[in-house]
Parts: C-alpha cells; sequence; structure tokens
C-alpha cells in the first residue's frame, strides 16, 4: 500500500487557494461586483460539494431523510448567498477556510435530522469477529451500490471520495506491527471500504469529527469552532472514532 501523496498535496493546495481568494473577495464586495465575486466563489465550490454529498448521502443511508428529498446543489446554493452577505465576519483570511464549513455545516445541520447517540455498535466493537465484519462489510457494500445512493451522482466528480489510509487511524509506534501485517496484506481499497463501513455505523458525531480532522485537514481548534464545542471535547471524540477504527482493524485483521 502507498499513501496518495497527490491527496495530500491537493487538499492543502485547496485550503492554501481558498486562504488566498479571501482578500480579493472582500476587494470585489467593496466594488458591489457580484458576478466576480461568484465566478471566484465558483472555483472552490467543487470540494465543499463533495463535503455536502458524503454528509447527503450518510443521511438517506441513515434514514434521516429520503432520497431526492435534497440535492447538493440546493446547500451550494444557498452557501454562495451566505458568502456574499456574511463574509465580513471573517476577521482574518487563515479563517476562512474554517468559517466555510462552519457556514456549510451550519446549512446542513438545519436540515438533517440528527439521530439519536446509538452506543450499541460503538459498545459492542470489541466483540465483533472477523465474519461478523465481513457480514457487515457485505452489506454495507450493497447498501452502498443499491438504492440508497445518489445515483444521477455517482458519476459525477463532485462525489464524496474519502482516501482514508492507515495513518489516519493509526500514530503509536506500539502499533506498527499491525500496520506493517495490514499494509502488506490489504489493498488501498479494501482500507479505503473498511474505514468507510466503519464510520458509517459510528454516531454522527465522531463521524464528521473524524471526516474534517483527515479529509479536510482542519485543526482540532477549528472543529470546534465549526461543531460549537469545546477543543477537549472534540479531541475526545476523535480519539474515540480513532479507536473504535483501530480496534475493528484488530479484530478483522488479527495478527495471529
Amino acid at each position: 500500500m502507498q499513501t496518495n501523496v497527490s491527496y495530500y498535496e491537493s487538499k492543502k493546495e485547496f485550503r492554501l487557494f481558498v486562504t488566498n481568494s479571501f482578500s480579493s473577495l472582500i476587494q470585489l464586495k467593496k466594488e458591489d461586483s457580484q458576478t466576480s465575486f461568484n465566478a471566484l466563489v465558483l472555483k472552490i465550490m467543487p470540494e465543499i460539494k463533495m463535503y455536502v454529498n458524503g454528509r447527503l448521502d450518510t443521511a438517506i443511508k441513515k434514514g434521516d431523510f429520503s432520497k431526492g428529498k435534497y440535492k447538493a446543489d440546493d446547500f451550494i446554493d444557498q452557501l454562495f448567498i451566505e458568502i456574499y452577505d456574511n463574509i465580513e465576519d471573517v476577521e482574518n483570511e487563515k479563517d476562512f477556510y474554517m468559517w466555510l464549513f462552519k457556514k456549510t455545516n451550519d446549512l446542513l445541520e438545519d436540515a438533517i435530522v440528527e439521530e439519536e447517540f446509538d452506543e450499541i455498535f460503538f459498545k459492542n466493537i470489541d466483540d465483533y469477529s472477523k465474519p461478523e465484519w465481513d457480514e457487515m462489510q457485505e452489506k454495507y457494500s450493497v447498501d452502498a451500490g443499491g438504492d440508497l445512493l445518489m445515483v444521477e451522482e455517482l458519476d459525477d466528480m463532485s462525489y464524496n471520495h474519502n482516501d482514508y489510509v492507515l495513518s489516519d487511524v493509526f500514530i503509536e509506534d506500539s502499533e506498527q506491527a499491525l500496520i506493517s501485517k495490514i499494509d502488506k496484506n490489504l489493498s488501498i481499497q479494501d482500507i479505503k471500504n473498511h474505514t468507510a463501513m466503519v464510520l458509517h455505523n459510528l454516531p454522527l458525531a465522531m463521524r464528521n469529527v473524524f471526516e474534517l480532522y483527515t479529509n479536510q485537514k482542519l485543526t482540532l481548534e477549528e472543529i470546534a469552532q465549526i461543531r460549537n464545542s469545546t477543543i477537549n471535547e472534540v479531541g475526545q471524540v476523535l480519539k474515540d472514532a480513532k479507536k473504535a477504527l483501530q480496534v475493528s482493524f484488530f479484530n478483522r485483521y488479527p495478527l495471529s
């Protein structure tokens, strides 16, 4: 397995592009040039749309609302308005990237009915055997390829593609033996599929914090602001999510 270097570089480049766009957007608004303002915002939106698509897909699978009720463009259109009307609220260009995801999250939270914290999967994650994990993966894969997905977006480049890698889950030197075994025996796609399946079953807060941290490269402080939480709370949620993923890999792919 090889780390997807280009993926990480593109994320860093995207954040830099958003940061560098801030002063231009402020100037364009001062000049009352909304057409040019929107044209620049449009260059930012593909990455944001991927994030929105991912959250909508999960919400549909969880039964929070029916397929077809919302499309990503419903939120993107509103986000254009939010950015134009409120961009002056951003005090520093370095905060603009985080602010964009906070605005996006706020719009999504108003539409998505957040499920109650379901502790069953998380509490019992130590007890699942390899056959149970395999069965769970098969069911998840069938769901992901079936009617629950927004079919019209499957071939859309804006659909959420998560490139999960082992470094997102394992960080301690003591875990190197397991990392080496997984790295040797599993394909990149196997790792992505297993990680996505486990995240799908975790509580919303864990999924959201993990994805903002790993996929969008936001800091714990920024995620705390986005979720109106404390840094310590976000840090614990991220730790719990990673622990759940670590346990799942260990039980499904034991060293012996």
